[in-house]
């Protein structure tokens, strides 16, 4: 039922999609055990926010990108966006190149630890993704360079079945607007959606 409500990938996508199965085969860029459902688990469940990043948004940042899922196909499908993917890991980085080069994507990459960004260029971000990085609490404590002077920043985090667990750990040292919605593709997934964070 979940797969079918799910749109048909673009040709971009269908080309990001072949690079991940080729560069997989070299390079740990997902967990190997996905990549069977590699087009639901990975690249339908980036498009999904899609319709989620508002209109008017300008800049949006990535955090921990690795093989590039949100940022990476968000920047694909919404070419008006400057994405900025941050990304450590070099070999991700060089993947990232890759795609951006073969579907004639511009996007930044940063190739540096998140905590490091916020020392470049000034970089404010009018939406911040991220998936499968870390706990709510820390990705609000990576994030706070930027929530703290963009009263306005949106964060998008996609969240598993602890989605409930980690809101109520993060609201002991943060407060927020929070906006929850289901997943399409994993009826156990949640989609957290907080503006307006502040310290508790």
């Amino acid at each position: 039922m979940l797969k079918s409500s799910a749109p048909t990938l673009s040709p971009k996508i269908q080309m990001y999609h072949s690079q991940l199965l080729k560069w997989a085969k070299v390079i740990n860029l997902v967990s190997p055990t996905t990549l069977i459902d590699s087009e639901r688990r990975h690249f339908q469940d980036s498009l999904q926010l899609l319709s989620l990043i508002p209109k008017e948004t300008k800049i949006l940042m990535d955090i921990g990108s690795g093989a590039g899922f949100p940022g990476m196909v968000i920047a694909v499908e919404r070419p008006e966006i400057e994405v900025h993917l941050v990304e450590s890991d070099t070999k991700k980085c060089s993947f990232l190149s890759t795609i951006s080069r073969e579907t004639s994507t511009p996007v930044v990459i940063h190739n540096a630890r998140v905590e490091a960004v916020d020392k470049i260029g000034g970089l404010i971000p009018d939406v911040i993704t991220a998936r499968a990085l870390a706990s709510l609490t820390e990705l609000l404590k990576l994030a706070q360079p930027w929530w703290s002077v963009n009263k306005n920043l949106m964060l998008i985090f996609p969240k598993g079945i602890k989605a409930e667990e980690e809101i109520l750990e993060a609201q002991k040292f943060y407060q927020f607007q929070l906006k929850i919605v289901p997943s399409i593709t994993d009826e156990k997934a949640r989609i957290l959606i907080l503006t307006s964070v502040d310290k508790a």
